[in-house]
C-alpha cells in the first residue's frame, strides 16, 4: 500500500452529487484545496491541516483520514459504504420477518 493511501476509500458526493472514492490523503487534500472559501468552516481547517500534514510525513494516512470523514459528514458529502447497507437491508428484512412470525404467534 502506497504510504498516504487509504485503507479504506471514503465516498462523498461532489459537485452535483456525484459519488466519488476518495482513496488518498492526496485525494482529499485536492478536494479540500478547492473547496469554495465561503463554505470553508473549522472542520474543512483541521481536515485540510491534517492532510498536509500527512503528505508532509508528519502524521499518518489514517488520521488524515478521521478528520476528512469528520468533515464530508460534517458538510453532509459523506455516503454510506455500500456495505453496511447491504447489512442493514439484510438485518432490516430479518427483523420484519422476525416481528411478523413473533406477532402470528401472539
Amino acid at each position: 500500500m502506497e504510504h498516504n493511501q487509504f485503507q479504506h476509500p471514503v465516498r462523498v458526493l461532489v459537485g452535483l452529487g456525484f459519488p466519488t472514492d476518495i482513496q488518498s490523503v492526496k485525494d482529499a487534500f485536492v478536494l479540500l484545496d478547492e473547496w469554495p472559501p465561503s463554505k470553508r468552516n473549522a472542520a474543512h481547517g483541521v481536515a485540510l491541516n491534517a492532510c498536509r500534514a500527512a503528505l508532509a510525513g508528519k502524521v499518518d494516512a489514517e488520521t488524515a483520514r478521521s478528520t476528512f470523514v469528520a468533515f464530508a459528514r460534517r458538510m453532509d458529502l459523506l455516503l454510506p459504504d455500500a456495505g453496511n447497507i447491504v447489512a442493514a437491508r439484510t438485518a432490516g428484512a430479518f427483523g420484519s420477518a422476525l416481528g411478523d412470525h413473533c406477532n402470528k404467534a401472539m
